[in-house]
């Protein structure tokens, strides 16, 4: 796949075109269906006492730092290279990683459907362009997973690693936020406390995770597989994980 060039200015400002293109990556109108999905946070309500602002902010910060920037995050720095570079094995590689590491189906069904839903998009988006078809359909034979499909979305721009991963994990941390709000009384101002925390530690977080090497990406977070496990039966639930 041909794509633009990927560096940046000589004054390190992003191109306009690339910028917007993040933005609108990383917008809740995006049609992947994450608003759908909590990630264990409405079981986290039910079952691990998070019945506060600062609970769920904590718990938010700690699935940042734990689960993102250590797995899903690096495999969007991985993957962003690979479609850069038409290395479609290693795509491949990466996108079976994240099927291989969730641990509970909900999760997976998650990362597939949100995946899924990326290339569709992807691929209304290029109509008419060959060679970014070709690279999309190669994504949709995977099958794809979220964070290797949000790679090849953000991979024709000029933005680093470093913004993409800005882009991903803001993203997210709306998504989460929101079914915070949904899922307990939490006011709008709360919301944008929690989301105002999660901002100020997505930079080191994206930092961490652009750095980390395959051997040192890990899958491990009991907690949250655990809760999610138990989400699958919850009596009375709003979100689809």
């Amino acid at each position: 796949m041909t794509t633009t060039a990927t560096a940046t200015p000589i004054d390190g400002t992003l191109p306009a075109a690339s910028l917007l293109q993040l933005i609108w990556l990383a917008s809740p109108a995006l049609p992947v269906g994450g608003f759908s999905y909590s990630e264990g946070l409405e079981s986290a309500i039910e079952y691990a006492g998070i019945d506060s602002e600062a609970a769920v902010a904590d718990w938010l910060l700690d699935q940042l730092h734990i689960a993102q920037a250590r797995g899903d995050m690096a495999v969007v720095a991985q993957a962003l290279h690979a479609w850069r570079s038409e290395d479609h094995a290693r795509a491949r590689a990466l996108n079976d990683w994240v099927l291989h590491t969730r641990e509970t189906s909900e999760l997976r069904l998650q990362s597939e459907q949100m995946g899924r839903s990326l290339a569709d998009w992807l691929r209304n988006q290029h109509q008419g362009d060959e060679e970014r078809l070709r690279a999309v359909r190669l994504l949709a034979a995977l099958p794809p997973t979220y964070p290797v499909a949000f790679a090849l979305a953000a991979s024709t721009t000029q933005a680093p690693a470093r913004d993409v991963l800005l882009a991903y994990a803001f993203g997210w941390a709306e998504n989460m936020v929101q079914a915070a709000l949904k899922s307990m009384q939490l006011g709008q101002s709360a919301g944008q406390r929690i989301l105002a925390r999660l901002a100020q530690a997505i930079p080191a977080a994206a930092d961490h995770a652009v750095q980390l090497a395959d051997g040192e990406r890990q899958a491990f977070s009991p907690m949250l597989a655990i809760l999610s496990a138990r989400h699958e039966t919850q009596y009375s639930r709003l979100f689809r994980s």
